[in-house]
């Protein structure tokens, strides 16, 4: 029985573009409709009440943003699911020096715990396998430290869900935040890193000898520690936002803003990516409201467009409780400063409240944290523990930017070889 494959797609979206790419390796054939250029894809989509891209039909069953599993159960691949890992694996390491080597998924670069990994002691322990946790481990590794990566979910860090990258210096194409972290990554397991994919339960920095970090598969030893394990939304998803992604619900204004043109949306979040969204956002729909969960934006963000522009109200102090309606998004619920709620009719709500805290609960008092979680450290990124390091979003930075992360990690590393070897100043890395 033939498979139909269609995929709905738009320019610019990376999302899209995983889809278009796995389907491609797992070589399944599939039709693109693309609604950014053809009027008649686009009101397809709008008359099915889907509000986002990608939509992957496969044999008529949707399949809504980039989701390799559940693609890969409706095509019945499931059972080939570690032969084409490992062929993936097998590719990549063959196809060096045959021209420039594609990105590969970092969740592909992550491999499950060992034995042998539970009875090494490393040199260095990055716990988060984001932009600091990768760049730390590109210098860890050169500078010939042992050296291991942790991290439970490598693809839904900040960075990797970031649609658009165009400031990373030295970068000058335009890259999504996914393909920027695998060229990190990969660049730190060619210096011989290890990456491994599971969950930090505690630690243990007693011993100033021998740190310990409690993993389900057991204790995994170290001589130094990188805490850099990111920050996320204080208390997960929003009620009622994972039913209707795709259906109202979308966090990339350049993959769907034109599904809402002439209608009400609901932006979410405190960032400058919220604001620059806000202001794509109001150049297609009829009212913008942007809800800044506290009284103030992170970092130094220039509210100057939005505010110049009649059609985007701003709401401090406001938080989504609860997003609602039937077969796509007709209303959300509202908690203002008061926490007094309120019923608001909208046709979408775009989501950027990634990175609020730090996930740093599991640290318990093994180092000192502030009032709001973030790991306190000096100028050099050392915590109150000989040894230990924090940076990137699990401390507090002038900027939560990829850039800032990445030379986090840097200083880190440096200051763990530092520490390792017992200098008496950090050994620069000039070549």
């Amino acid at each position: 029985m033939s498979t139909e494959v269609i995929v709905y797609t738009s320019t610019g979206c990376p999302y899209c573009h995983r889809v278009k790419e796995q389907l491609s390796e797992w070589d399944i054939p599939f039709e693109e409709r693309n609604v950014s250029k053809v009027k008649e894809y686009f009101d397809e989509l709008r008359a099915k009440k889907i509000f986002g891209t990608p939509a992957t039909l496969i044999n008529g069953k949707l399949i809504l943003g980039f989701q390799p599993e559940k693609m890969r159960k409706a095509l019945g691949l499931e059972q080939q699911a570690e032969a084409d890992a490992g062929q993936h694996e097998e590719k990549t390491e063959n196809q060096a020096g045959a021209g420039p080597e594609k990105p590969v998924p970092p969740e592909d670069i992550f491999q499950p715990v060992t034995l042998e990994i539970l009875n090494e002691v490393y040199d260095f322990v990055s716990i988060g396998g984001g932009p600091a946790g990768s760049s730390a481990a590109v210098y860890a590794a050169r500078g010939r430290l042992k050296t291991l990566v942790i991290d439970k979910a490598p693809a839904s860090g900040t960075l990797a869900l970031t649609h658009k990258i165009a400031n990373y210096p030295g970068v000058r194409k335009t890259m999504t935040g996914w393909e920027l972290l695998a060229e990190m990554q990969l660049q730190a397991k060619d210096f011989g890193a290890t990456f491994v994919r599971t969950q930090v339960l505690s630690v243990d920095f007693s011993n100033p000898n021998e740190k310990k970090v409690h993993i389900p598969e057991g204790v995994i030893r170290a001589k130094s520690v990188l805490i850099a394990v990111g920050a996320k939304a204080p208390s997960g998803k929003i009620k009622g936002e994972e039913e209707f992604v795709g259906r109202g619900v979308s966090y990339c204004s350049t993959c769907d803003a034109a599904f809402f043109e002439n209608r009400v949306v609901a932006v979410a979040g405190d960032s400058e990516e919220a604001v620059r969204e806000a202001e794509v956002l109001a150049k297609f729909c009829k009212e913008v409201r942007l809800l800044i969960p506290g009284s103030e934006l992170r970092g130094e963000v220039d509210l100057s467009g939005l505010e110049k522009r009649p059609n985007v109200r701003l709401y401090k102090r406001h938080r989504i409780k609860e997003i609602l309606g039937g077969h796509a998004v007709e209303r959300i619920v509202v908690l203002d400063g008061e926490r007094r709620e309120q019923t608001w009719e909208v046709d979408g709500v775009f989501l950027y409240l990634a990175g609020m805290k730090p996930g740093t609960d599991f640290l318990m008092d093994q180092v000192e944290r502030d009032e709001e979680g973030y790991v306190v450290v000096d100028e050099q990124l050392r915590t109150n523990v000989p040894g230990v390091f924090a940076g990137g979003d699990a401390r507090r930075t002038p900027a939560k930017q990829a850039v800032v992360s990445a030379a986090d990690g840097c200083v880190a590393a440096l200051g763990a070889d530092q520490f390792v070897n017992g200098r008496d100043k950090i050994r620069v890395q000039y070549s």
